[in-house]
């Protein structure tokens, strides 16, 4: 299950990291280059993860409800507040639906753990 939310989240970021890195003037190249080298560094916190979770479960307890916080930080102070500058009912019905749909992939993938 945390795979598949990982999949679902880490290709619409690249997508949206890639479109954001032309947006600042690079080129295509230059783009998925970085935009490479940027995704390897998630390759090296899945390592980091598997090394400090081998050698002490014990952290473990204490990083996953850090971790979430974090996300929920995110949500809250970011997210939301953009969502708010877009007052016309077609844009916030997408996003509503949006939300639902996020909401519904969650507890899809809670059924499959």
């Amino acid at each position: 299950a945390t795979t598949i939310a990982v999949v679902f989240h880490e290709i619409p970021q690249e997508i949206s990291e890639f479109g954001v890195l032309l947006y600042g003037g690079y080129t295509k190249k230059k783009a998925l280059l970085a935009n490479f080298l940027i995704a390897l560094t998630s390759v090296l916190g899945a390592i980091l993860t598997l090394i400090i979770g081998a050698t002490s479960e014990k952290l473990i307890i204490f990083l996953i409800p850090f971790a979430a916080g974090n996300f929920i930080y995110i949500a809250t102070a970011d997210l939301i507040p953009e969502l708010h500058k877009q007052t016309k009912i077609n844009i916030s019905l997408v996003q509503l639906i949006a939300f639902i749909a996020g909401i519904l992939v969650m507890i899809l993938l809670l059924g499959l753990e």
